[in-house]
């Protein structure tokens, strides 16, 4: 690997996450780190649904089954079988695997819908499978939910810790690699021009139900972690808040940029965080969803395309700027050199 190759934002990305690394050792606070880890979790989850709107122009209402699929798998097999590392795997294969089957299933029955009647259909199965938790009481404890042993090395909230920001770094850079593919150029275009990528000859509902199995094995992962950092299950994971704050996140963050859902993830969590501990302040701040709407609106008007990609578009203008400026400097030298030969031969 040549390390002059690569880019300057893969080494800004490294250096944050070192960075990350020593905060558990400096923020000893186990409720700071729950909502750290929180905030890592949901990152996940908000680039998972990025890859969906951001980079193929699939807008989903029922990602959430997804991530629920997780947590349930996650929390079923640990309270089923004994409290053992081994369980744990065995609870993150089956919950992958059950997340791409659905995915896929769902990908191919009705990704060859438009958008709004996709975005609707996938809201339906979501609700189908919130009521299927509620009903399978024996199972899955319905509203009540339950809790569930972990292993000794996922009790410490440090190990934990590191393993949701491990897994957030390796998905980040994984779905990054994936978005800079040939294969992500695909689902790019076809965002931009569905029918004129077609026309090309690429398959567009291939690439789009691989997009979603990718999608929903990224969110079912997020559930896996949500469930382990609660040690607790219930109907909530199938709720479509949950969509709806992934879709926030997303679009604060900036759609299509991978690291926009990140930066969205944190805001939304530490806002939550810190509007509601400022109730007894306050009587305004119970109400803190209010001000969190009033938040995203101004975030919509002054920032469009998500905080990310408003600013790449500005850095970009101005870089395009400085390079027209310098090509017509280096133009004018051109041209009077020329002159000077013209009048020199002459």
């Amino acid at each position: 690997m040549n390390l002059a190759k690569v880019e300057k934002s893969t080494w800004i990305y490294l250096i944050f996450s070192l960075l990350l690394v020593i905060v558990p050792f400096i923020v000893t606070g186990r409720s700071m780190q729950f909502i750290i880890i929180q905030f890592f979790i949901f990152a996940i989850f908000a680039m998972s649904y990025d890859i969906l709107l951001g980079y193929t122009g699939i807008i989903s209402f029922g990602h959430v089954m997804f991530f629920g699929i997780g947590a349930y798998s996650t929390a079923i097999v640990m309270n089923q079988f004994d409290s053992t590392v081994l369980s744990f795997i065995l609870a993150i294969i089956i919950a992958i695997v059950l997340a791409a089957i659905v995915s896929l299933i769902v990908g191919v029955l009705t990704l060859r819908l438009k958008s709004h009647f996709y975005a609707m259909l996938t809201l339906a199965l979501a609700g189908l499978f919130l009521v299927g938790a509620e009903k399978w009481r024996s199972l899955t404890g319905g509203n009540d939910g339950f809790t569930f042993k972990l292993p000794e090395i996922l009790r410490d909230s440090q190990n934990f810790y590191m393993l949701c920001l491990l897994s957030l770094v390796l998905i980040f850079f994984g779905l990054r690699r994936l978005t800079k593919s040939p294969f992500g150029r695909v689902l790019m275009a076809i965002r931009e021009n569905e029918k004129r990528t077609e026309s090309l000859g690429y398959k567009i509902v291939h690439y789009k139900v691989i997009a979603s199995v990718v999608a929903g094995v990224v969110a079912s992962f997020a559930g896996v972690l949500y469930s382990i950092s609660l040690r607790f299950v219930n109907t909530s994971v199938f709720a479509t808040d949950m969509t709806i704050d992934v879709l926030l996140m997303t679009i604060i963050g900036g759609v299509g940029t991978l690291i926009g859902p990140i930066i969205g993830a944190g805001l939304v969590e530490f806002a939550h965080h810190w509007l509601s501990s400022l109730a007894d302040v306050h009587w305004i701040f119970e109400r803190w969803i209010i001000l969190y709407g009033i938040v995203y609106i101004l975030v919509v008007i002054f920032f469009p395309l998500g905080i990310v990609g408003t600013i790449q578009k500005k850095f970009f203008n101005r870089q395009n700027f400085q390079k027209k400026k310098q090509q017509n400097h280096r133009g004018k030298l051109e041209e009077g050199r020329d002159k000077d030969e013209i009048y020199r031969n002459g």
